[in-house]
């Protein structure tokens, strides 16, 4: 008679074996860590402090006090700057004044945030269906040109004319999307190719639109087009009196992720997404139109690039002008990499993007406070991709293990896994 004893792993094992959560969790924890050693290693004090470390007997000590100064300071002042200032709030709410103050850094993020979460979650929907749409930026630009034109030269009430821009810039979205989606489907063009390229016709379109149109703003002879009217503009949510620039678009971002996650887990047309994403031999063979879902994906995902456009412009600006989205400004770009960090599923993407939102609203102000160069922040969100792109890195450094289990799992699961 032989016994079988099989050893019940640790809660601990269990948990961070099988949460992705965990994994995302120790990606950031080093990705900021990396972000220390560069100000470490980028700040001249703190290099000459330890050079003299054996130079008298508090040299250590010295050292070591001045890097963790500056170290949280730069990352004191990031979040002040994009969360909130603990006694700044403390002060608003024992005083009820300060409040504007005391709301921006959040306020910021968050409207930095919502054209981000829509944007991405359009990319996250099409590498969820297999699909690489790189032309997001340049249908955010589309979509915020139809909505801003539509926006400015048409006169109505807001509640029509409100949503007609809206639809505008999901229109224009999906007009640019449709292009790479049908020639991917009916001549087999590579949509990575074809939607790069693309963004750079839509910049020249920008650049006609703003110059060469009555688009143009009446009297200007420089690149800005038409104002779009108090009725077309997504108000600022606690009102244009109080300073803050968060506005309603919030709630457009709402709409598009609970869209997103009904469509994704709930709808057959999100099951003919993910299945073509996961297999696309499976899905030929279970009957799925390869074509019909390729050109679906780049409208939907266009669309939603075209809406994070035009709310972008309703939003903030409220003209657009021929550096819209272009460079560092470009959203489109950046919702590769949220969608990507936020495993391209609906909620990831809004804790992704707001990380990011975070990251960008903080870097400025620590710049401004510390004198550490902005570009700091670009490095721990590169840091941070980097580690979330390569899970299999994180659990070695965390000596993570799996556990092994009865189930039998895909090997193919996607981009969405």
């Amino acid at each position: 008679m032989s016994e079988t004893s099989t050893t019940r792993p640790s809660l601990w094992v269990r948990y961070t074996s099988s949460s992705p959560l965990v994994v995302t969790v120790f990606a950031l924890a080093l990705g900021l860590l990396f972000g220390a050693l560069v100000i470490i290693t980028t700040t001249p004090a703190v290099l000459d402090a330890w050079r003299a470390i054996f130079h008298s007997w508090n040299g250590l000590p010295h050292a070591l006090n001045l890097t963790f100064n500056n170290v949280g300071a730069a990352y004191r002042s990031m979040f002040t700057g994009s969360i909130v200032d603990p006694p700044g709030l403390w002060h608003s709410m024992t005083t009820g004044k300060g409040w504007t103050n005391t709301l921006t850094p959040i306020s910021e993020t968050l409207t930095y945030a919502t054209p981000l979460v829509i944007a991405s979650t359009g990319v996250g929907i099409a590498f969820q269906a297999g699909l690489f749409n790189i032309g997001a930026n340049g249908q955010a630009v589309i979509g915020g040109i139809l909505g801003a034109v539509v926006g400015s030269m048409l006169h109505m009430p807001t509640v029509l004319h409100l949503p007609l821009t809206l639809l505008a810039g999901i229109t224009g979205g999906m007009i640019c999307g449709a292009v790479p989606g049908v020639l991917k489907a009916y001549t087999g063009a590579h949509e990575v190719i074809v939607t790069l390229m693309f963004n750079y016709v839509t910049y020249a379109f920008l650049l006609f639109m703003v110059l060469s149109t009555p688009f143009q703003q009446p009297g200007q002879q420089n690149d800005i087009g038409r104002t779009m009217d108090h009725s077309a503009q997504l108000a600022p949510l606690f009102g244009t009196g109080s300073e803050l620039r968060v506005s309603y678009g919030v709630f457009v971002a709402v709409a598009v992720v609970v869209f997103a996650s009904w469509l994704l887990n709930r709808s057959s047309l999100g099951f003919d997404f993910r299945v073509t994403g996961a297999n696309p031999s499976a899905a030929r063979a279970s009957g799925i139109n390869a074509r019909t879902v390729i050109v679906l994906v780049f409208l939907i995902s266009g669309g939603l690039a075209g809406l994070a456009g035009v709310v972008q412009v309703a939003s903030t600006t409220h003209y657009v002008d021929g550096g819209f989205l272009i460079g560092n400004a470009g959203i489109g770009f950046t919702a590769i990499t949220v969608a990507l960090l936020g495993r391209n599923r609906p909620m990831g993407i809004v804790w992704s993007a707001l990380l990011f939102a975070a990251l960008g609203v903080g870097g400025r102000n620590m710049q401004a406070t510390t004198g550490i160069p902005l570009d700091l922040a670009t490095v721990i969100q590169s840091a941070i991709v980097l580690f979330v792109a390569t899970p299999v890195l994180v659990k070695e450094i965390f000596r993570l293990r799996s556990v092994a289990t009865t189930s039998v799992q895909l090997a193919t699961t996607g981009w969405g896994s």
